[in-house]
């Protein structure tokens, strides 16, 4: 584990580990294997509630906010699209995190995909993983029927002010940029060079594990 948050955190090649972590073959089999069982995410949830516990909240969430994110891909080839609004050919990173910014649902998909579609299968996931959330804030691009109608949580969409110049910080939504800030200090992740979207996924999980697990040993 130490080994795969080293290669996430310095953004090297598999091959490029330390010979003080175990080798290369050993690391990456660990990591496709935890990767297709799925243990990324399954840690993932478990710290979401043992930190939300620890302030005093519920186990499980009410509210989350939804955004995404558009990263360019390299050679490494994979899944991807472009995305006109950002003018990125890549990938999009569609994220729903709690009030507090902790990733409820992470999903990487071809970033020519609209946010208003993104978001079918981030919703249904959700519901297995935490079936409480009511409602979900998103911005503009989550308009229109299909998220409303897609499952029993309310889309609330935050608009930006009438006058806006410039950036500003919307209420309810920044706690999501800021979890994109915080997943960004990877060098993994400044693009998207993995082959495969469980690929891609399995380190998005990765980066919030770490980031969860540092919250939870500092208060320790």
């Amino acid at each position: 584990m130490n080994a795969i948050f080293y290669v996430l955190r310095g953004g090297i090649p598999w091959r490029l580990i330390p010979t003080d972590l175990p080798p290369k073959s050993t690391v990456f089999g660990y990591f496709c294997r935890w990767r297709d069982t799925g243990l990324f995410t399954r840690i993932n949830r478990r710290l979401v509630t043992m930190d939300r516990e620890r302030i005093g909240r519920q186990a499980s969430p009410r509210a989350a906010v939804l955004d995404s994110q558009s990263v360019k891909t390299t050679e490494s080839g994979g899944p991807r699209g472009y995305d006109a609004g950002k003018k990125i050919k890549g990938r999009k990173r569609q994220a729903m995190v709690d009030m507090d910014g902790r990733a409820l649902v992470l999903d990487p998909q071809p970033a020519n995909i609209q946010d208003r579609d993104g978001a079918i299968p981030v919703l249904q996931v959700s519901r297995g993983s935490f079936p409480f959330v009511e409602k979900a804030f998103a911005d503009m691009g989550y308009s229109g029927d299909r998220p409303q109608n897609a499952l029993l949580v309310d889309v609330e969409i935050v608009r930006k002010p009438k006058y806006q110049v410039g950036f500003a910080v919307h209420p309810k939504r920044w706690v999501v940029e800021r979890f994109f800030a915080w997943i960004s200090r990877n060098r993994r992740l400044w693009k998207d060079p993995e082959a495969t979207i469980k690929s891609a996924e399995a380190f998005l999980y990765a980066a919030s594990v770490m980031t969860l697990t540092r919250r939870i040993a500092r208060s320790s």
